[in-house]
């Protein structure tokens, strides 16, 4: 295990005064920010080029997503599932809420997404590559895959895009493995990304907070079994409707296919 230390919590680790005084201290200084910045951005640009360059790769994740209610109290949904990938044009996804249980499959032409609860399954015609998929999923139908962001060709130019503040947190351990702990700004969200140490530099672990949105709720997903190359098992990226499921309309996919609960709605911003 690597001897990096957190430069961060050096010193009064005893009370959290101490914590605090040296987080103050370590963020400001004009010489060492500067460094920090500079080596979070290689850091994060390490782990971008390692999962462009992995063709196949697969992992499992657990996520949770926090909601705001009228009257203020959050709540946290957990989630879990699984991610495989096969570029250029080619996933299998799989997102169990208690409440839905979703498989979505791409095989570079038919985009479908299955309800196993509901039995119920809808297709699009969605071709290209998967980078193109995650856009549209995003944007037109507003179903992100699972740690798109990290699904992409170019992670770095995504996660980048209209930083304002970087932060080199030193080391932290997830799930057993000792990481890299890296924080960023945007002009109106911020995220956290723990990086595995060593020469696979996978994300461990990913955490958004919006700060639009009253009592700024977040969004984590944290990552675990690892696959690439000949690891991974890539089985089928074609929809076999084993279950005799029933074809619903497009325009039904938000209503019978919903990653809330019924009971849940969507509010607005603060």
């Amino acid at each position: 295990m690597s001897k990096r230390v957190p430069r961060l919590t050096r010193g009064a680790l005893n009370c959290m005064a101490g914590v605090l005084l040296a987080m103050t201290v370590g963020v400001g200084g004009t010489t060492v920010a500067s460094a920090d910045e500079a080596s979070a951005k290689q850091l994060l640009k390490a782990m971008s080029d390692y999962m462009a360059a992995q063709k196949n790769l697969s992992f499992g994740y657990d996520a949770t997503f926090e909601v705001v209610t009228k009257d203020d109290q959050k709540l946290a949904l957990l989630s879990s599932g699984t991610v495989t990938l096969s570029r250029p044009d080619k996933i299998k996804a799989t997102h169990s809420g208690g409440f839905a249980d979703i498989e979505t499959l791409f095989d570079g032409k038919t985009l479908t997404l299955f309800g196993k609860t509901a039995n119920l399954y809808v297709q699009v015609d969605v071709p290209g590559t998967v980078d193109n998929l995650v856009d549209e999923l995003r944007d037109k139908y507003h179903r992100p895959l699972p740690a798109a962001d990290f699904l992409l060709s170019n992670v770095y130019d995504e996660l980048m895009l209209d930083v304002v503040d970087i932060k080199d947190l030193g080391s932290g351990v997830v799930g057993g493995v000792e990481c890299d702990f890296l924080a960023f700004r945007k002009k109106e969200v911020d995220f956290q990304i723990w990086i595995a140490q060593g020469e696979r530099p996978y994300p461990c672990r990913y955490t958004i907070t919006s700060r639009r949105v009253a009592n700024v709720p977040q969004y984590s997903i944290q990552f675990r079994d690892w696959k690439v190359g000949n690891e991974v098992a890539l089985g089928d990226f074609s929809f076999k409707n084993a279950t005799s499921a029933n074809k619903i309309e497009l325009k039904d996919l938000r209503e019978k296919l919903s990653d809330l609960p019924a009971h849940f709605a969507m509010g607005g911003e603060k």
